[in-house]
């Protein structure tokens, strides 16, 4: 506990040397005139060197070794209070018995690849429905059916080579 104190004083001394040093920039920016200036030049004059002085302080600041592994602490203890927050959050909805994110994300999954199967299906017989429409019409035209047939759908294969199970065991 002792380090983390001593590190802190070590990082607070060193934000006060770089603002220290920006306050004094600033002031000797404001105060180096040239002089016979015109009153508005004398204040864009004040006003550069200001923000050249506040500019380096800046980047001199968020460039500095405190200032990074501040940063750095911070981002690790937003990720850790995520993951905490998360679990906490998890167990709630355990413990109601709600549904966690996983399950409505499986089920999404799931009812996407349902749709898929339907919608590929749904194609099948839209091509079905062409190929039959296409044959009526050739009929109707009395022109020869085509050679090539619809496919037929699993049950009616099962059906032309020999029955389903149950036409088989009614036979007997």
């Amino acid at each position: 506990m002792d380090q983390d104190f001593e590190k802190s004083t070590e990082q607070a001394a060193a934000f006060q040397k770089i603002w220290v040093d920006s306050v004094s920039k600033m002031m000797q920016a404001a105060f180096t005139i040239t002089p016979n200036s015109p009153p508005p030049e004398v204040l864009r004059q004040i006003r550069s060197g200001i923000f050249q002085a506040l500019a380096g302080s800046w980047d001199e600041f968020m460039r500095s070794p405190q200032f990074l592994e501040g940063m750095k602490q911070w981002m690790e203890s937003a990720i850790n209070f995520r993951k905490i927050s998360n679990d906490f959050m998890s167990k709630v909805r355990n413990e109601m018995q709600a549904p966690s994110r996983d399950d409505v994300d499986t089920l999404m999954v799931n009812i996407r690849h349902i749709e898929k199967r339907l919608l590929d299906r749904v194609d099948e017989l839209a091509s079905q429905v062409s190929q039959l429409n296409q044959h009526l019409q050739a009929r109707k035209n009395g022109r020869a059916a085509p050679k090539r047939k619809p496919p037929l759908s699993s049950a009616a294969n099962r059906s032309r080579k020999g029955g389903s199970r149950t036409q088989k065991a009614g036979a007997v």
